[in-house]
């Protein structure tokens, strides 16, 4: 299993720190877990309401896979989760967007 693009959720603040960098070593969980966790397009809202319910201040970043060495491994329902045990680097970022929530603090996602 494979994708084009893979998608990273992180907090703007962090991310921000990520892109001056030029490089995104983790969240607080990816450190802890020793890889960089993303989703697939099908993924993100389960994601997103499983990990991140309600919160605001989100980015989600679409990343290029080519040239990653990007692992698919069994996580959530056994669904297969794609993991990166290195760092980033900020120029496989191809999009990304600031999340808002609806009136039901459902994040609203962008056509992925």
């Amino acid at each position: 299993m494979t994708s084009e693009y893979i998608y990273k959720i992180a907090p703007e603040a962090e991310w921000e720190q990520a892109e001056q960098a030029g490089i995104f070593t983790g969240s607080a969980i990816d450190t802890a877990d020793g890889f960089i966790h993303f989703s697939t397009a099908e993924q993100v809202a389960g994601t997103l309401a499983l990990h991140f319910r309600a919160q605001s201040g989100l980015i989600l970043a679409e990343i290029k896979t080519a040239g990653l060495d990007i692992i698919y491994e069994p996580a959530r329902d056994g669904q297969l989760f794609p993991h990166l045990y290195a760092a980033l680097e900020m120029s496989h970022v191809s999009r990304r967007w600031t999340l808002a929530l609806d009136s039901r603090d459902v994040h609203i996602l962008p056509s992925l």
